[in-house]
């Protein structure tokens, strides 16, 4: 995060009008509107006077003496002088406003965001920026203004948790725009098809050409129009003033002795007074225009909204919610077509309460939330590129060890141990050296059994909820604490995935090798085999087995002695059935096991506690995997940041 930004600045520069609103980055705050001129909201004017400079808002419109007045000159940025000397002018005069009255620090703490249509393409943002740079503007960002609008409902709680994570549909009716833009799990998709020309200003103009046609001075109208256009200009506001107070009351208006109207003195004996009431507003909402291919605002409108939906229909998508801001959005009919073709309950039409300032104040929200949560992401990956993360794993080593080794014990015991001693008893092994081979076979064999992850799994799963994730927290609580949201963000209370802690004990085979060399030698130097060999090597047996296998069994030239003999019976010798079966009882073998079973213990714990590299590898693994975790949890997170 740019640690000298202390302030955000929402620059809604509107095709009708502009409101500018700010927000301070260390706080959470809701932003607060600025005035200019004394108004929290202005007409988009600039005008010359000859003694006080460049005016703004209101003051460009009422001041006498103003030249070169201008209204609704927001467009995609050209390369037209006049246009961009226009601007220039304008931005720059906002700026030294806002900073002589102390309302913003300027410079370099100062950060402005300021909006622009969903549609406009990246190059054109990017131009847009180096324009109003131009105007002595250090640090800005260029926004979509349907970002906006999103922000200020997420920050206003319109939407729940779960909406913003769902799809929502943006519908911003501007001037000279209307955008659509979806929403969907937190990422903008623009559904740019070609209306970027249906603003509101075209109901302005419609009613002016109403109210010119009708004058009984009409032509002469035309003629002063032509010769002093601030007075075409200031005829043109009036309409639009009498739009807004129409659909801000129509009730008031459905009367037809009833009237909004708005009113321009143009001299002594001329004034210009457009008026609308509900069936002239019909008519005009309705009637061809040739800026829509001689289609009417309310066809045209039912059109991109439909568009708009078969769009998402083909994506197989039907947005939660579709968020209606802009101006125009105050008109009754737009929510009315909204509502229609998304009708209830699949989607809720929900249309912002103030959207003279909705952008403004969203602008200044992004701009805090971009700060904040580029900041808030620097933290965590702060704590994610520390050797933190993997000393947490590496200090609770032992006791994930600790949490493997009963499981393991009793899974080689019941699928490795437990079976081969069965077979051999039955006669189904041959030699104790077989017996060995089949023990370390199926040893590995049940390690790597989906029955055996299963149970690593678990052991890894309560592992970490149990001695890691109380470290963890001890790490991220302070990064949730100064970002003033939730510890439950970075926390994972609701478990973990087990691929993320599971160790995949690469290993297996090293520990194996000693482990069940270390069975052999338990299953035959004590219990019931370790006492039946020491019966086959009294007096009585070793004669007669001498004799049976001979040289076979001894060895040409070696020396008849009990250590060559028990060798030999372990490895040569096929002990008769009988005598396994009168000696080898299940009960027999399942008091073998359970008495190797804390040797055994002792035995992996040795073996895994000696494997150094692989559990270094396996820290570094969990590590990596833990960082993954807490990235993704991160984002879920920047989600909450205000």
């Amino acid at each position: 995060m740019d640690t000298q930004v202390l302030e955000t600045i929402g620059f809604d520069l509107g095709h009708g009008e502009t409101a500018v609103a700010k927000a301070k980055v260390e706080s959470i705050e809701p932003p607060q509107m600025l005035e200019v001129n004394n108004k929290k909201i202005q007409i988009t004017a600039i005008g010359i006077h000859p003694e006080l400079g460049i005016l703004v808002g209101d003051q460009a419109l009422i001041q006498a003496g103003v030249t070169q007045l201008q209204i609704g000159f927001k467009q995609k940025p050209n390369n037209s002088p006049k246009y961009r000397q226009t601007i220039h002018n304008f931005v720059e005069t906002y700026d030294r406003i806002l900073k002589e009255s102390k309302q913003i620090e300027g410079g370099e703490v100062s950060q402005y965001y300021v909006g622009c249509p969903s549609g406009w393409s990246t190059e054109e943002r990017q131009e847009y920026q180096t324009l109003i740079k131009e105007a002595g503007i250090k640090k800005l960002s260029v926004i979509p203004e349907s970002r906006a609008a999103f922000m200020q409902a997420k920050e206003g709680g319109k939407l729940g948790y779960n909406e913003l994570l769902s799809t929502v549909l943006i519908v911003d009716i501007g001037s000279s725009t209307t955008d659509f833009t979806l929403v969907k799990s937190l990422h903008e998709m623009p559904l740019d098809f070609g209306r970027n020309n249906l603003g509101a200003s075209l109901i302005d103009k419609a009613i002016f050409a109403r109210t010119l046609a009708n004058h009984e001075h009409k032509e002469l109208l035309k003629k002063i129009f032509e010769q002093h256009s601030y007075h075409k200009f200031r005829s043109e506001i009036q309409c639009r003033r009498v739009k807004e107070d129409y659909f801000s009351n129509e009730q008031l208006y459905s009367e037809p002795a009833t009237f909004a109207r708005g009113f321009e003195f143009i001299t002594p004996q001329i004034h210009f007074i457009p008026q609308v009431n509900k069936l002239i507003m019909e008519e005009i909402i309705n009637q061809p225009l040739p800026e829509l291919e001689n289609k009417s605002w309310m066809q045209s409108f039912r059109e991109a909204v439909n568009e708009a939906k078969e769009k998402l229909k083909d994506q197989g998508i039907v947005p939660q919610v579709v968020l209606m801001t802009g101006g125009a959005s105050r008109m009754k009919f737009t929510r009315d077509v909204c509502a229609e073709i998304f009708p209830e309950p699949a989607t809720q039409v929900r249309p912002d309460p103030e959207p003279e300032r909705c952008i403004a104040l969203g602008l200044a929200r992004v701009g805090r939330w971009e700060l904040r949560a580029a900041a808030f992401k620097e933290e965590v990956n702060k704590l994610c590129d520390s050797p933190k993360l993997k000393q947490i794993v590496s200090k609770h080593i032992p006791g994930l060890i600790d949490l493997l080794l009963p499981p393991l014990s009793d899974g080689l015991l019941q699928n490795a141990v437990k079976s081969g001693l069965k077979e051999w008893k039955d006669n189904k092994i041959r030699t104790l050296a077989d017996l060995q081979s089949t023990i370390e076979q199926r040893a590995l064999q049940w390690l790597k059994s989906d029955r055996a992850q299963q149970i690593i799994n678990t052991q890894c799963v309560s592992w970490f909820n149990t001695q890691i994730r109380p470290d963890l927290a001890t790490e991220t609580d302070p990064i949730c604490q100064k970002f003033q949201i939730s510890k439950s963000s970075l926390r994972f209370e609701g478990g973990i995935d087990s691929a993320v802690v599971n160790p995949q004990l690469s290993f297996a085979e090293d520990v194996l090798g000693v482990t069940v060399a270390f069975l052999v030698s338990l299953i035959i130097a004590g219990g019931t085999i370790g006492s039946l060999i020491a019966l086959l090597l009294t007096g009585h047996f070793v004669l007669p087995i001498a004799l049976v296998y001979g040289a076979a069994f001894l060895g040409e030239g070696v020396r008849l002695n009990k250590e060559k003999i028990t060798e030999a019976l372990k490895t040569k010798i096929d002990i008769p059935g009988w005598i396994r079966f009168m000696a080898l009882s299940d009960r027999a073998i399942d008091e073998m096991c359970e008495k190797m079973n804390p040797d055994l213990q002792k035995s992996l714990k040795k073996s895994m506690t000696q494997q150094r590299e692989a559990f270094d590898e396996l820290i570094g693994k969990v590590g990596q995997q833990l960082k993954n975790a807490l990235d993704a949890k991160a984002e879920e997170a920047i989600i909450l940041i205000q």
